[in-house]
């Protein structure tokens, strides 16, 4: 975000660059720098947000995802690579491929997250917890947990909380993040209030439209009111039938800090083609939030 008014700009002790926006004057992360434009003598500090932004960061807000039954080794294979090529955020599989994820992204960026009580989130609470210790020894480093949509809607807020925070709480003691599907498609707007509260509340770093297995998919209008729910605290994470670039920004623009999808490689290739057009601009969010616990000999976690 780059400051616009003030004779700050022409200081050379401004670095020229930032880690995160890229130009050194980034409101949102270097606060030091707004200062300094301040006590130069600006009165008012504007901003323009995406001015600077390149594709290549896009692919940090991407989860490369492959969770059809009928996924095969050779296509958990390629799914690696992709992402290690493109440099996405992680990789979402379900258990049965965790290990060979963890061993194909050893020592790469990318981190292995591992789906659980999915696609449903109707199994029990001490079943989704087994799942979740179960990845993170064999190497996750996320979850993206499904609650449990029958309790929500029979109103039994007390067990839904307790099945998140079970799980978010097995997460957290092997040092991963926990994602939280409420699966927008089948809940009235007040059930999707409360279905984020009750994640947030829970102990959750993410809350997740959906397992792209349902009626419907990520919106716009889903993605703000989760956003709107949840404030800044933690991430709003798009998925479900995202199959574009397009798509990708607009949800983004809403709200939405990380993009489930299986065409992470296509909107990549669509973002670049829009900045050699002229016409890239997205507002990066908030940094996504990351945790980082101990590895056990084994490479997996340890707890």
């Amino acid at each position: 975000m780059r400051a616009l008014e003030g004779d700050a700009l022409s200081n050379p002790a401004v670095p020229d660059r930032c880690d995160y926006c890229g130009d050194g004057l980034c409101a949102q992360r270097c606060s030091s720098e707004v200062q300094r434009i301040i006590q130069a003598g600006a009165e008012r500090v504007a901003a323009c947000p995406g001015a600077n932004c390149v594709p290549e960061e896009i692919a940090k807000l991407i989860d490369h995802t492959l969770l059809k039954p009928e996924a095969t080794q050779a296509e958990i294979e390629k799914l690696c690579s992709e992402a290690k090529q493109y440099g996405f955020a992680a990789v979402v599989i379900n258990p049965a491929w965790v290990s060979l994820a963890y061993r194909l992204l050893r020592g790469s960026p990318v981190v292995v997250c591992c789906v659980v009580g999915f696609p449903l989130g109707a199994s029990s609470t001490q079943a989704k917890v087994f799942e979740t210790r179960k990845a993170l020894r064999e190497g996750a480093q996320e979850i993206d947990m499904v609650i449990n949509i029958g309790a929500l809607k029979s109103k039994d807020y007390a067990c839904v909380e307790d099945d998140i925070r079970a799980v978010c709480q097995a997460a957290h003691e092997g040092g991963a993040l926990c994602k939280v599907i409420i699966e927008a498609a089948l809940l009235s707007d007040e059930e999707k209030i409360i279905a984020c509260s009750l994640a947030k509340s829970a102990g959750a770093e993410y809350v997740k439209t959906s397992t792209g297995f349902g009626p419907g998919g990520a919106t716009e209008y889903d993605v703000a009111l989760m956003r709107a729910v949840v404030g800044s605290d933690i991430g709003v994470k798009a998925a479900g039938g995202i199959k574009n670039f397009e798509q990708a920004l607009a949800l983004v623009k809403a709200g939405a800090t990380r993009i489930g999808a299986s065409a992470g490689v296509k909107i990549l290739q669509e973002a670049k083609a829009w900045r050699a057009r002229g016409r890239f601009g997205l507002e990066r969010p908030a940094a996504p939030p990351r945790r980082a616990g101990p590895r056990s000999a084994t490479g997996g976690r340890s707890y």
